[in-house]
């Protein structure tokens, strides 16, 4: 992903690393559409089911609630817990 709002490849989405970089940058960039497209790549992406498996959800459960853009706080919560986790190298708290 460019500051260009290139399109997102759900294909390089191959780790939870990629998509912790991935989320990380379109929240920290603001744009709704931009999010939403993040959210659309990642639950098409080739690491979802390693995401479900750290966030507790069945991988249809996250891809469905990903691609709808529709998921209660405690899903979003426990994946801003993998993305910190991620963009900290994996170092909790």
């Amino acid at each position: 992903m460019t500051s260009s709002h290139s399109p997102i490849d759900p294909a390089a989405l191959d780790s939870l690393d990629a998509i912790a970089d991935c989320l990380a940058e379109a929240f920290e960039d603001g744009d709704g559409q931009l999010i939403a497209a993040a959210l659309l790549a990642v639950s098409q992406s080739p690491a979802l089911p390693g995401l479900a498996a750290a966030v507790g959800a069945s991988r249809e459960q996250l891809q469905a609630a990903l691609a709808s853009g529709e998921f209660d706080l405690d899903l979003t919560l426990e994946i801003m817990k993998v993305v910190d986790l991620h963009m900290s190298g994996g170092k909790a708290g």
